[in-house]
């Protein structure tokens, strides 16, 4: 990376801190409406309604808020593959405000949990850091992750609405990951399709359609990821589902860079090995962080 590149990783540390200070107080806000969910069924709408009343719930939101600024501004910086995976510092420092907020100790299987999920993404980042590179965003390459987009919102919403009564907190948690990994690829499409626009002197209207479609893509994703992060608030720790969006949400996100953004020209096979290995890693982390930390 070049020097204005490491500039993206100090942005989306600031962005990390956001976000588990924002989620804390969104799982608070919502711990506070007094009606604790098993984790199946999702929030009710008059639930919701009641969330968008709760002031606590409303300022956790704002500092989220704030936390996807830092990312989206990290993003115009540095390779997907690298800014995304840098949110796990999150995760740790969600624990740590939990179990001070709650009083009780983390438990060394917690603790052995967050590291193998902080240790498979800093291997993760590192070797994408030194294998990776920004690439031109093509048509083809926006179609592509339009086309995944658009099975993975279908599939995920499909199999809620299917599967509602019965679906566990580790779906939500898993879900929501992975749709905000896919409203981070998106975002980066974006930034790069108006950074082309804006360097050639051309009219903002130049983006084309499928920059639009982009921007659908986010709300529809980004819209079913946080109903999905609220369920699984109301139904456990707050560190369970920072970790989904902190570890499965670049997993996704970065992969999707590799696979269909181009970022990964170049790059040798050892460090698709490294991508493999801290990506399952990483996800039984957050699976075995689930079953220690059911509800503080």
């Amino acid at each position: 990376m070049t020097p204005i590149g490491y500039l993206g990783i100090a942005v989306a540390l600031l962005g990390a801190f956001l976000l588990s200070f924002g989620s804390a107080i969104q799982q608070r806000g919502v711990a506070a409406m007094g009606e604790r969910e098993d984790g199946k069924g999702g929030l009710a709408i008059r639930q919701l309604l009641k969330l968008i009343r709760n002031r606590q719930w409303l300022g956790g939101s704002v500092l989220v808020v704030l936390a996807i600024v830092c990312q989206l501004s990290a993003l115009a910086f540095s390779p997907i593959t690298v800014v995304q995976p840098v949110g796990v510092f999150a995760l740790v420092i969600t624990a740590l405000l939990s179990a001070h907020a709650t009083g009780e100790r983390l438990g060394s299987s917690a603790i052995r949990a967050i590291a193998l999920c902080v240790v498979a993404v800093i291997a993760f980042v590192t070797v994408a850091s030194m294998t990776t590179r920004i690439a031109p965003i093509r048509n083809s390459n926006v179609v592509a992750v339009l086309i995944i987009v658009a099975a993975v919102v279908l599939g995920i919403g499909g199999t809620f609405l299917a599967r509602r009564k019965r679906l566990t907190r580790i779906f939500y948690v898993l879900a929501s990951g992975v749709l905000f990994g896919f409203v981070a690829t998106l975002a980066k499409v974006i930034i790069g399709r108006v950074e082309t626009v804006v360097g050639g002197h051309h009219s903002p209207f130049a983006v084309g359609g499928l920059t639009y479609l982009c921007l659908l893509g986010i709300v529809l994703a980004g819209s079913l990821g946080q109903y999905l992060q609220q369920s699984a608030f109301s139904s456990g720790s707050p560190e369970v589902v920072v970790a989904g969006l902190t570890v499965i949400d670049p997993i996704v996100g970065a992969s999707i860079g590799l696979a269909a953004l181009g970022e990964a020209t170049g790059t040798p096979l050892w460090a698709f090995i490294v991508f493999a290995v801290a990506g399952v890693a990483a996800v039984f982390g957050v699976v075995r962080l689930s079953r220690r930390r059911p509800d503080a």
